[in-house]
C-alpha cells in the first residue's frame, strides 16, 4: 500500500476492522464493473459472485447491460437494494462524485480498490458516517480472512511442488 497524506477524521482501517466490515456485509455494488476479463473489476466480480464469497453482487456501469451473466445497473440509484459495500473501480478523480452517490443511497461502506485514493471522498463519507476503505482489494481482503489467499494473491490449490 502506498503512503498517503493523513486525512483529518479518518484512519485507514486495520485488519480487524476490515474483517469486521466484511463479516457484517451481505451485499456489494461494484461501480465500474467491466465485461473485459482482463480488467481487475471483472476478476473481482467473478470472485465475489462465486459461492465461496457469499455476497449478493450488483454490477454498476452505464455502458454495459450484462456482465458475467448478471444484469448491470446504470447507477447506484438504479439498484433494487441499498448495498452494504460500494466497491469502486474508477479513476481517483471520480471518487468524490461516487462518494456522494453512495451517501445518497445510504450505503454503509465506501471501498476503493488498489491504487485509488481520494481525501475528499474519504472526508465526505466520514462526515456522513460511512466506513471508508481505500487502496485495498475487496477480493484479496475477503480471501485473506477466509483462507483462500496464497502469497501470490489467489488460491493456487497447490499443496506441494514435490511428490
Amino acid at each position: 500500500m502506498a503512503e498517503h497524506d493523513p486525512i483529518d477524521g479518518w484512519e485507514p482501517p486495520g485488519a480487524n476492522a476490515r474483517r469486521e466490515i466484511l463479516e457484517r456485509s451481505r451485499s456489494v455494488a461494484i461501480v465500474g464493473a467491466s465485461s473485459n476479463a482482463s480488467r481487475a473489476s471483472n476478476f473481482v466480480a467473478t470472485y465475489l459472485l462465486s459461492p465461496s464469497a457469499d455476497f449478493d453482487v450488483f454490477l454498476v456501469n452505464p455502458r454495459e447491460d450484462e456482465i458475467l451473466g448478471q444484469l448491470v445497473y446504470p447507477s447506484l440509484e438504479a439498484l433494487p437494494v441499498v448495498p452494504d459495500i460500494v466497491d469502486v473501480f474508477r479513476r481517483s478523480d471520480d471518487l468524490p462524485e461516487i462518494a456522494d452517490e453512495a451517501i445518497a443511497i445510504g450505503a454503509r461502506v465506501f471501498w476503493v480498490q488498489l491504487g485509488l485514493w481520494s481525501a475528499e471522498a474519504a472526508r465526505q463519507c466520514v462526515g456522513a458516517g460511512i466506513d471508508v476503505v481505500m487502496d485495498r482489494c475487496l477480493k484479496i481482503e475477503h480471501a485473506r480472512f477466509n483462507g483462500g489467499l496464497h502469497l501470490a494473491g489467489f488460491d493456487t490449490g497447490v499443496i506441494s511442488s514435490k511428490r
